[in-house]
């Protein structure tokens, strides 16, 4: 099964439909079929960093540069994959 996936809009009225205090954290999660632990991971995160908690981020610096080394790793062991190829190649030409 297909896990479900909202939009940040959708994430932050819920929220916010919560923090109104209006309607309690089952009703809401029965009139939108959602789980209540999902709800609530929601509401801590909206309560830790407000309205801006469902906006993707962009990637800090740190965080590129460890895609950058992974990238490099990867083709590294590629290179290295090829040379032993080669390697044997040879071996068994001469």
């Amino acid at each position: 099964m297909k896990p479900r996936v909202y939009t940040p809009l959708f994430k932050l009225r819920t929220c916010r439909r919560v923090a109104a205090g209006k309607e309690t954290q089952a009703q809401i999660c029965r009139d939108l079929g959602l789980c209540h632990s999902v709800l609530e991971r929601w509401c801590r995160l909206y309560r830790a960093q407000g309205e801006d908690a469902f906006v993707k981020q962009p990637p800090t610096e740190e965080a590129l540069l460890r895609q950058r080394v992974s990238e490099l790793e990867r083709f590294c062991g590629q290179l290295a994959c090829e040379n032993e190829v080669l390697k044997r190649a040879v071996k068994r030409c001469r």
